[in-house]
């Protein structure tokens, strides 16, 4: 597979898709070919996961339902259904 180049989506600069990128996207099955160069990316996750949309999210205090701790979360609790801290979310994932 020879290097694509694309042109980002945010920034309007050129930036490869290289033939080691291409097979990593293979791999995971992702079959759309990236729209962000790799700042731009790196931007874009920091802002999703807690940059400026994150320190202005709503949290809700609440008690976990498995070990009773005192916690905070991103939606409005409701009696219909338990809410866990983030130690006891993680470990229900496993």
């Amino acid at each position: 597979m020879p290097d694509i180049n694309l042109t980002c989506r945010d920034c309007g600069k050129p930036f490869d898709f290289t033939e080691r990128d291409q097979e990593f996207y293979a791999e995971k099955g992702w079959q759309n070919q990236p729209t962000r160069c790799r700042d731009c990316a790196k931007a874009r996750k920091a802002d999703v996961n807690g940059g400026a949309r994150g320190a202005d999210r709503q949290m809700y205090p609440a008690v976990c339902s498995d070990c009773g701790k005192s916690t905070t979360v991103p939606f409005e609790p409701k009696e219909d259904r338990p809410v866990r801290c983030m130690d006891c979310f993680k470990a229900s994932k496993g």
